[in-house]
């Protein structure tokens, strides 16, 4: 067996070879593309933020912050806590309420996050997101799902299923059963984990209660009939539960009548905090490769005006698992052979790549004469190596004619 490379990464670290990078670029690309044809604009924010920003306003939980990088950053003689930025979401919004409070913003992002990980999994994501930030109306969570599905499908993710949920039905149902705020995250952690014994220790403090809590937490439904059968079974023992169901009831009936058929589920999201109405997740192959939601009450909580937002996260090594093996990268390489190895052979095979490239074709010139070239130069011009027979052609005009011919 061949022995173990031994690296010098850090830990949770990883290096992206040339065709991991050809994949991600060409992905984000698509992500762009998508965010702009639909009217987002991109930001990028620091690497490094506060760490107040992230603990303050308790928009985190303990767990999340118990992942993150954080150090002294010194001036002087006295230094500031900061962190490697945990989350894009929490960044977006300072950078709203400083320079765009009371407008609508339409942003998107392609940048890096960092959380401590002890399982051995990458400590480092990377993200293509979108934040919607301002007076959105009912009609924002709807343009983020229909968004997040044509940005997927942009980068080559076929039959995505798309899972909805709403923050108020685990909150509704949990402030009901008497649980303070510290108690609802500790058992939306054990829900999230199948600990369905929560929904045992509810109904017993709820004794009262006669509805079937088990069909909101153990039962996913199909779009709107579930969503009625939620209702007609759960909101005259909880009425709290009703804004979250009409909310999300809206939601699923605008995604159906635009030909998207999601799956509703109490439980969805890992920042039980964060959140505030829609919970979206977004599955290729069995694995998430999307995930967002409302998340209103954020900009409020760190110094801005409060403010509707809401948003998503592509996470994209998870996409790339989905999407499985790519096409060649180099397959549409055109590698140019000199015809010898003096200078003016040397210079005139780079003549002949500036050509190609400005006509839209990769180009290389080999660099050895050992080098698998496509494009040959001869004595009385070039020669396009295919399978079968190769063809030859008199000037670079006729070999660019030919090559964007049989693209």
């Amino acid at each position: 067996m061949p022995e173990a490379v031994v690296t010098q990464r850090s830990r949770g670290m990883r290096d992206l070879s040339p065709d991991e990078m050809d994949r991600v670029r060409a992905a984000e690309a698509a992500f762009a593309q998508t965010c702009r044809l639909w009217g987002y604009r991109e930001i990028r924010t620091p690497v490094i933020e506060p760490l107040h920003l992230f603990t303050t306003a308790g928009t985190l939980s303990p767990h999340t912050l118990d992942g993150v990088y954080s150090f002294l950053d010194w001036d002087g003689w006295s230094g500031e806590r900061v962190v490697l930025r945990p989350d894009s979401t929490i960044p977006a919004a300072r950078l709203y309420a400083e320079q765009s409070s009371g407008r609508l913003a339409r942003y998107f992002y392609r940048q890096n996050v960092f959380r401590f990980a002890d399982d051995g999994s990458s400590r480092e994501e990377w993200q293509c997101g979108v934040e919607l930030i301002g007076d959105t109306g009912v009609s924002a969570d709807a343009e983020l799902v229909l968004l997040a599905l044509d940005a997927l499908g942009a980068a080559g993710v076929e039959r995505p299923a798309v899972r909805l949920s709403h923050a108020g039905l685990v909150r509704g149902v949990l402030a009901a059963a008497g649980l303070d705020a510290d108690e609802q995250s500790l058992a939306y952690d054990r829900l999230l984990d199948g600990d369905m014994s929560v929904v045992t220790e509810v109904e017993a403090r709820m004794p009262d209660l006669n509805a079937p809590l088990r069909l909101l937490f153990e039962v996913d439904g199909a779009g709107s009939g579930y969503i009625a059968n939620l209702r007609a079974s759960l909101v005259q023992a909880i009425p709290a539960l009703a804004g979250a169901l009409d909310d999300l009831a809206h939601l699923v009936a605008t995604l159906e009548a635009a030909g998207v058929a999601p799956i509703v589920q109490a439980v969805l999201a890992r920042n039980f905090e964060y959140y505030s109405g829609l919970v979206m997740k977004i599955e290729a192959a069995g694995l998430r490769v999307c995930t967002g939601g409302r998340y209103d009450e954020l900009i409020g909580l760190i110094g801005g005006e409060p403010t509707p937002a809401s948003g998503f996260a592509i996470h994209m090594t998870a996409l790339f698992d989905a999407l499985g093996a790519s096409t060649d990268p180099r397959a549409d390489v055109v590698c140019v052979g000199p015809r010898g190895a003096e200078p003016e052979d040397i210079a005139n095979a780079h003549a002949v790549a500036t050509a190609l490239r400005r006509a839209g074709v990769r180009a290389e010139v080999a660099l050895s004469s050992e080098a698998d070239s496509r494009v040959r130069i001869t004595s009385d011009g070039l020669e396009l190596q295919r399978r079968g027979p190769s063809q030859r052609f008199a000037t670079v005009e006729d070999l660019i004619s030919e090559l964007e011919r049989s693209r």
